[in-house]
């Protein structure tokens, strides 16, 4: 017997509805440890929220007038596996990406861990970074929209 992304995927959501922080499951010789996003355990990398913050006229100001830009649609980069997303290589490091970066389709914009294992995430597309969407830390699903970017 051998654990399936979907068996993962049910044990996440038994963890998350639980009263427990965490979960260390051995199926024929694999070890699987499942960890709340608010309680990780000593020496592992906690999570650390991110603000993305974007700029809001206040009332009765009126916004500078900015040259007028053709609407291009934005292309998502979506997850491509459930794990916990990271927008940096390390704690402390800066990120990957920030709105307004130039990106190629190589591009790494963040990378997802999934059982201990970090897995690079490109961008598969060119252009700049519109909105970022993931927070850093955060558990993603796969195929959740992680960021926007503007296409070249």
């Amino acid at each position: 017997m051998s654990l399936s992304h979907d068996d993962v995927e049910r044990l996440l959501r038994v963890l998350e509805a639980s009263q427990f922080d965490e979960l260390h499951l051995e199926v024929d010789g694999t070890k699987l440890a499942l960890y709340r996003r608010a309680a990780p355990p000593v020496g592992e990398r906690a999570a650390a929220p991110v603000a993305v913050a974007t700029p809001v006229a206040a009332a009765g100001a009126q916004a500078p007038a900015a040259a007028p830009q053709p609407q291009t649609a934005l292309v998502e980069v979506r997850a491509s596996m459930l794990g916990t997303f990271y927008r940096a290589p390390k704690p402390g490091a800066e990120a990957f990406v920030q709105i307004g970066s130039r990106v190629e389709p190589e591009t790494t914009i963040g990378i997802i861990e999934v059982m201990k294992l970090m897995n690079a995430m490109p961008a598969d597309v060119a252009g700049d970074v519109a909105e970022i969407l993931a927070r850093d830390g955060e558990l993603v699903e796969y195929d959740q929209v992680l960021m926007r970017v503007r296409p070249l």
